[in-house]
Formats: structure tokens, C-alpha cells, sequence
């Protein structure tokens, strides 16, 4: 007869809920006698997951979607018996402000990279100088070693220029890392662009071939989006995975404080109100500042997230429909980073996401907080606001108050990957592997920022321990 096997998961974000999910469903197809206990911190699971379902409005305070090309995350959904909810996003024209104007992004731009010339010649967006610029894409040689991590700016600085950068790709990419381009990897946010370039020299030339063919379609049929949520909020899905772990197996409100190694290779978590727990595994998903302050053993490599995570805020503001006049189609723009503005961005989430707002109203989200100045972030609720308003009167002529406001901080919520980031993460592990072979580290910290990027964290986590117990 099996051994009887305890996993202890520190965490109750996405990644810990979903590793408590594999590490039942590896139970379950095994047979395995693996049993589990999930400790989180707060009296609330889902960490920066959080929805507020109310009179018709579905209003995310954290993360809004994710991308449907990472499927795991789709069918961690499907599996928890919440498909059927899936929704995508509507499509439409995205636009920059610049010199305090909305520009259209030019047509066929991915991810900053024109793969069309015309629209990318005639758009007012860069001057003269620098369209030119950005074609000595087509001429220049890729680097002599395409293998040494560098900064996304310097990258595509490099092949594209200044220009393109700073009023195009810069306002495109930092939202989502939220960080100074100028510092992050390459190598670990955006490395299909490094398989560009060895491929195909030239980034134009590389996304180009990239693109799928146009396919025929009835006019009325609209290209799909590339993300997808959930019709009720992402919350659900924390609601889904919440309800599948057994009371006795969850613990909230308590903090974990150490980890310790026993002599029989086991591990004891000891947690703050005294008690301690005892496993034969240990899957830490807690921010990196907090799981550092878990080990006694000399594990992390110095300098790794040395740059603290990026705090950052949201507004979501909810209007009558008559005091909104949407001049431009579309569903919202992004800031360059020269434009004196609070926001770096605003979502038409009426448009993008029409499930989110009733009929008869409008539900706009603005994004607050650069990684070189954040403190808006620490402003009051109200301050924050009032900055935002003033922002979105000049840009969309927005001359009214919202009838309703919330305001979702993220402190120190974004970790930045910085130049060799992947090589810290793999001596991290191999540290992990060595001194604690029953441990495994997952999370945003690690592979990747978005919610597939965790709950993969997760998967590979609890595979990766029950295939080395069973070699």
C-alpha cells in the first residue's frame, strides 16, 4: 500500500488555487493517497482577481481577460464546468494619444511591428524621419549573438528606432508588464521576437510571414478577438476552484512564516499563530519579497528582483450612455509616454466587453501609474478621480461625473523582468532542486506575468513533483 503523501500550498492567488486543482486531479487519475492543505494570508482567495457583479455591471478590479491563445488557462475553465461562460472580446480600432490627439493604430501594426506599409506611411503618428528610420529594419543585420538576453528597448530601438518606440511599441508593451522597457528582458517577456530575428533578420519581414492569410468570410461575420473572459467575471472562476477544495483542507487568515527541512526529508511550515504544518511537499506561489523570508538557506541569487514590483491603480467609472459621446469607434487607447497625463490607458469596456454594462450606460476603465512615478497610486480615492476626469475631458470630451467609481489598487503588484531574468529563475530552481527537492516555487514571479502564465506555473509544479517521486 502507497504512503500516504501531504502537499502544503502556500498561496490562494490563481497559481495556488490551480495547484490545488492539479494536485487533485492527480489524485484522482492515480490513485494516489495525496492529500493537501492550502494556506492563504487573507480572509479572501483569488489575489489580484476580483469582480464586483451589481446592478448589471460586471466590473473587474483586477485582471480583465487573458489570452485565448494560451489555452491552459481555457481548459483549467472548461474543467471546473464554467465553458459554457466563456466570452470573447469585441474587435475594433485601438488608438495612441499623441501630441494630445487620438491616433488610429496604423492597420496590420502586431505589437508595435508594421507588417503593412501603406497604413504605416501615411499615419500621422511619426514624422518623416522616423518612418525612414523604422525601415532600416529591412536593411539592417541582425545581431552577431541573437542568444544574449537585452532590454526590449534597446531591441527594438535597435531595428526600429526611436520614434516607433516611444509613441507605438513602449505604450503597447509596458502595459502589460507595467516597467521601464529600457530594462526589461527580452529574453523572458517577449521572445518571439528573438526567434524573429534569427529566423528572418528583419522584424517587418519576420511578423509579415507570421500573419495568418486573410480568410473569406461574410462581411457580417467580425474577426474574433484574441481574448477571453468569463460572462460573470473571473471571479467565478476563483468561486469554481474555491468550492472544489474541501473545508478541512483550506486555511485562510494565517500567514506562513517558515519552512524548514526535517532530517527525514520531510517539511514543517510554520504559520503565525503558532501551529505548524507538516508535509511531504511544499508549493510556494506567495509574492517573491515574502517567499525569500520563508527559507533560511542561501537560495536567492542576489539581484534578482532587486527592482521592486510596479504599483498601479484602476478606475472604473460607470456613466449614463447620453453623457458619453464615443466621437471615434473603437475600443480605447493607449498613452504614449511623452503626453502629460495620469492615465497610461483607457479601456471602452462598454464596447470591448458589451456583457459588462447594461443597457442605457457606459462603463469606461482607466489605467494610472508608470514605473518611473507612482505615486498616484498612494493619492485618495477622490484624487485619483478627479485626475482621471481631467484626463478624459480633454481626450474624449468627458465633461460629467460618473454615477459610480471604483478605484483597485495594486501595490507592488507587478514584478518586473528585468535583463537576465531567465537566468536567475534557472539557478533559483536549481538551488530549489538541490538543497529542498520537495519544494517548488510558482507564480508571476518566474514564467511569465499573465493568469495562463500562473496557472501553467501551477501544472508544472505539481507535475514535476509527483514525476520526481515517481522516478
Amino acid at each position: 500500500m502507497n504512503e500516504r503523501k501531504h502537499v502544503i500550498i502556500l498561496g490562494g492567488g490563481i497559481t495556488g488555487l490551480a495547484a490545488a486543482f492539479y494536485v487533485q486531479k492527480y489524485t484522482n487519475e492515480s490513485g494516489d493517497p495525496v492529500t493537501f492543505t492550502l494556506v492563504e494570508g487573507s480572509e479572501r482567495l483569488g489575489g489580484k482577481i476580483e469582480t464586483i457583479v451589481q446592478d448589471g455591471f460586471v466590473i473587474e478590479r483586477g485582471p480583465d481577460s487573458y489570452l485565448a491563445r494560451k489555452t491552459i488557462m481555457t481548459d483549467l475553465i472548461k474543467e471546473v464546468g464554467l465553458g459554457e461562460d466563456l466570452v470573447s472580446n469585441k474587435t475594433g480600432q485601438a488608438y495612441i494619444l499623441h501630441n494630445k490627439r487620438l491616433h488610429p493604430i496604423p492597420e496590420g501594426a502586431v505589437m508595435g511591428v508594421p507588417t503593412k506599409m501603406m497604413p504605416f506611411a501615411f499615419t500621422p503618428l511619426f514624422s518623416i524621419f522616423g518612418k525612414a528610420r523604422a525601415s532600416f529594419d529591412l536593411v539592417l543585420p541582425k545581431r552577431s549573438n541573437t542568444d544574449q538576453d537585452i532590454s526590449v528597448g534597446h531591441f527594438f530601438r535597435r531595428r526600429l528606432g526611436d520614434e516607433v518606440v516611444d509613441r507605438l511599441i513602449e505604450p503597447l508593451l509596458s502595459g502589460i508588464y507595467a516597467g521601464k522597457i529600457d530594462r526589461l528582458s527580452l529574453e523572458s517577456t517577449f521572445p518571439q521576437f528573438v526567434q524573429t530575428e534569427k529566423k528572418h533578420r528583419s522584424l517587418i519581414v519576420g511578423m509579415k510571414k507570421s500573419q495568418p492569410k486573410p480568410v473569406k468570410t461574410p462581411q457580417a461575420e467580425k474577426k474574433k478577438g484574441a481574448f477571453l473572459t468569463l460572462k460573470n467575471g473571473l471571479s467565478s472562476l476563483v468561486d469554481a476552484l474555491a468550492k472544489s477544495i474541501p473545508a478541512e483542507c483550506l486555511i485562510k487568515g494565517t500567514k506562513a512564516e517558515h519552512v524548514n527541512r526535517l532530517d527525514d526529508g520531510t517539511y514543517e511550515v510554520k504559520l503565525e499563530n503558532g501551529s505548524s504544518l507538516a508535509g511531504n511537499q511544499v508549493i510556494v506561489t506567495t509574492p517573491y519579497s515574502i517567499t525569500k523570508k520563508l527559507f533560511d538557506e542561501d537560495l536567492f541569487p542576489e539581484g534578482f528582483h532587486e527592482t521592486k514590483p510596479t504599483s498601479v491603480a484602476t478606475v472604473a467609472m460607470e456613466f449614463n450612455a447620453d453623457e458619453v459621446d464615443f466621437v471615434l469607434e473603437g475600443t480605447g487607447f493607449v498613452v504614449a509616454k511623452s503626453e502629460d497625463t495620469v492615465i497610461t490607458a483607457c479601456t471602452w469596456t462598454t464596447r470591448k466587453w458589451p456583457h459588462t454594462t447594461p443597457a442605457g450606460k457606459v462603463l469606461l476603465r482607466c489605467y494610472v501609474g508608470r514605473a518611473e512615478d507612482q505615486q498616484i497610486v498612494s493619492e485618495s480615492d477622490e484624487v485619483i478621480l478627479e485626475k482621471v476626469l481631467q484626463d478624459l475631458k480633454s481626450t474624449m470630451g468627458v465633461n460629467v461625473r460618473p454615477e459610480n467609481y471604483y478605484v483597485s489598487r495594486m501595490v507592488e503588484a507587478m514584478p518586473q523582468y528585468e535583463v537576465g531574468h531567465k537566468g536567475y529563475v534557472e539557478k533559483l530552481q536549481a538551488a530549489i532542486h538541490e538543497k529542498l527537492p520537495g519544494v517548488r516555487l510558482a507564480g508571476a514571479y518566474y514564467d511569465g506575468v499573465g493568469l495562463p502564465d500562473c496557472v501553467n506555473s501551477a501544472k508544472m509544479a505539481v507535475d514535476t513533483l509527483f514525476s520526481r517521486e515517481n522516478k
